[in-house]
């Protein structure tokens, strides 16, 4: 009976705890890592947002000779 068991192919109970336990000790190690990463993506993001509204802006100025929203009084 001993040998037929040891024949048998597959995982055991144990491993597969074993393997569960490990995936989350990564993941807890993984998650805060991959949130501040997302944060400084939204950052980056933000600042070419940014740059090119400033861009735009100063493309206006040239053509125009005035920011937009500005009021002209002459």
């Amino acid at each position: 009976m001993l040998l037929k068991m040891r024949n048998r192919k597959g995982f055991t109970l144990i491993e597969l705890l074993i393997v569960v336990a490990i995936i989350g000790i990564l993941a807890a190690v993984a998650i805060p890592q991959f949130s501040s990463y997302r944060a400084k993506a939204y950052n980056a993001a933000s600042n070419a947002d940014l740059k090119n509204m400033k861009t735009g802006m100063e493309a206006f100025m040239a053509d125009q000779q005035q920011y937009p929203g500005s009021v002209d009084y002459i």
